[in-house]
């Protein structure tokens, strides 16, 4: 039951927080990316410092912030009349909680990535929509998103394979509580390779986690090879 709640959990890591660190990456780096915004390079560095920032030192800060009592989100929360629960140690919101600290946490490095890619698009391609009668969304539809679809997938790879190998977040937030809630494979794998010393059942699990992410990149390839072709 226990790995079998890891690989629940891990799933959920993977098809909630991946989409929305990609979303959230891929927003910030077209907002950076306009003509009109101002202080650019102050706004990368503010939206990046968080991937460098130790885990710890973010852990704490969001300890605070997820306080059932004088936390600031529950007191947001108080203000419109709303009772926040209590994140850390309730099984249903605990796990949304590390997934929207991961994903604070992880957009920015994505972001620079996509901001990279969307530097290399042409802007004769922007111009001649313009040309056309083209809105912002139809651009964004038939120019970004196409000319960014090897960066689209580089960004989904490395975020799908970072949150199979989710583990420092309820480590240092939950140690995999409650309930098991939080607890992913890597976690998992930590915990009977190196405190029960079941070395056996933590190489199947890394095994195991080695097949499914080996599996899914594949998926991935031959999906985005067969959209190029």
């Amino acid at each position: 039951p226990t790995f079998w709640q890891a690989m629940l959990n891990t799933a959920l890591f993977v098809v909630v927080g991946a989409p929305l660190t990609i979303l959230a990456s891929l927003g910030a780096a077209v907002a950076l990316n306009a003509p009109l915004v101002r202080a650019r390079s102050a706004l990368r560095l503010a939206f990046f410092l968080p991937v460098v920032t130790t885990l710890v030192a973010v852990a704490i800060v969001w300890r605070y912030l997820y306080e059932p009592r004088g936390g600031l989100i529950n007191t947001a929360l108080g203000l419109v009349g709303i009772d926040g629960p209590s994140w850390l140690t309730s099984p249903t919101w605990a796990l949304p909680a590390l997934i929207l600290m991961a994903v604070w946490k992880n957009f920015g490095y994505n972001m620079v990535i996509f901001l990279a890619g969307l530097q290399t698009i042409p802007a004769s391609l922007y111009e001649a929509a313009d040309l056309d009668g083209a809105g912002r969304w139809a651009k964004f539809r038939h120019i970004t998103v196409p000319m960014l679809a090897p960066t689209t997938l580089f960004v989904s790879l490395i975020t799908m394979i970072g949150y199979f190998q989710f583990f420092a977040e309820p480590y240092v937030m939950t140690e995999g509580g409650p309930l098991n809630r939080t607890l992913s494979l890597v976690l998992l794998m930590y915990r009977e390779g190196f405190r029960f010393w079941r070395v056996g059942y933590a190489a199947a699990v890394a095994f195991t986690l080695f097949v499914v992410v080996f599996a899914l990149t594949l998926i991935q390839l031959r999906a985005q090879r067969r959209n190029a072709g």
